[in-house]
């Protein structure tokens, strides 16, 4: 999927399910880049792991973080409400294989459970730890990161703006 693709049918119909102000261009980037680092949206399953969805999430991770932690947990479950799953993880972490509105809403909710603000364009630095922070990847490859993260923001300010 290229990352027009990626935003468009992806991020946005997510970010839908969840309140209005998650919608910055900042976030639109950091779920782009993290969809990039993680899949390069082509993998909705991990290739010899568990993890699932285009932002490769695991039960006993980033679906049990978001469905326990106080800032996301009632957003998490009104998302799973709204698509008609049961409100339980093991639903969820299933659902978000073949739904990528709940994967790109749950990657959203995991990035709000943290307590900063999202990165700006150019703070590479910055947008690395905080990917670090809320995935947690068992072998991270910070070589490509700089290079998603510019192609990241780069899509979501012409979604906003008509250019970066």
């Amino acid at each position: 999927m290229n990352l027009n693709d990626a935003l468009n049918f992806v991020v946005l119909p997510g970010l839908k399910l969840l309140p209005d102000s998650m919608d910055t261009p900042a976030a639109r980037a950091m779920l782009l880049a993290i969809g990039l680092q993680e899949s390069r949206f082509e993998h909705r399953r991990q290739e010899g792991g568990p993890a699932r969805g285009f932002f490769q999430f695991e039960l006993g991770g980033g679906v049990a973080g978001v469905l326990q932690h106080h800032s996301s947990k009632g957003i998490a479950m009104d998302a799973l409400k709204r698509l008609q799953y049961g409100l339980n993880a093991r639903e969820a972490y299933e659902a978000i294989e073949h739904n990528d509105l709940l994967a790109a809403a749950f990657a959203r909710l995991l990035l709000w459970t943290l307590p900063v603000r999202l990165p700006g364009p150019n703070d590479y630095d910055h947008s690395w730890g905080q990917y670090l922070a809320a995935w947690r990847p068992g072998r991270p490859h910070r070589e490509t990161w700089n290079t998603f993260y510019w192609q990241a923001w780069s899509e979501a300010m012409a979604s906003m703006y008509g250019g970066f």
